[in-house]
């Protein structure tokens, strides 16, 4: 099975977070796609955060339960760092080949993870471009650091089976949908 992993606070899930996965799933043909609800993210503050449950029942608002599939296991392995619950997936789920998604602003923002290099070694990534962050990133840190490890888009449906350090970017439309932008305008706020 091939499972790719779209990790984050979801606060609150919305379009975007569906447009990714989606994608993800048809382009790298992989057989679920799970929004992975983080309990606490130490790299966002607190402050502004919607509870936990409602953040992992807004994520399953938008998930269709069986392609897209909204799960808090993040929790029940009560791990703090994305490291650490990678390894816990791939011990408690050895068969699932796990493909990790992010945008290319959490591209940007690897060197800041704990462990981050560690990270990428154990499982493959897929980078989807974002506004105003996708050529940052690609100039930035890690993609630096991983560069050897990039593979060309038409790989991309040969990723989940890769061995890590693998990353791919994704040409997709970006999406501008922002959680913190729908935040703002719920608050009246302009960002």
């Amino acid at each position: 099975m091939r499972v790719g992993i779209l990790g984050g606070s979801f606060n609150p899930a919305h379009a975007g977070h569906l447009q990714i996965a989606r994608l993800a799933r048809t382009r790298l043909r992989l057989d679920q796609v799970w929004l992975l609800v983080t309990p606490g993210n130490v790299l966002k503050p607190q402050a502004g955060m919607a509870a936990f449950q409602d953040r992992l029942a807004a994520a399953d608002g938008i998930s269709d339960g069986r392609h897209i599939v909204a799960t808090g296991i993040e929790a029940a392995l009560r791990t703090r760092y994305s490291i650490d619950t990678i390894i816990g997936l791939q011990r408690r789920f050895p068969r699932i080949k796990f493909v990790w998604i992010m945008g290319a602003d959490i591209l940007e923002q690897l060197p800041r993870w704990h462990h981050w290099m560690e990270f990428a070694s154990r499982i493959p990534l897929v980078v989807l471009p974002r506004p105003s962050f996708t050529y940052r990133a690609l100039a930035g840190r890690a993609a630096q650091r991983l560069r050897h490890a990039r593979l060309a888009r038409s790989a991309a449906t040969r990723l989940a089976g890769s061995s890590a350090p693998a990353w791919i970017l994704l040409l997709a439309r970006e999406n501008p949908i922002s959680a913190s932008a729908i935040r703002a305008a719920d608050e009246g706020v302009v960002p």
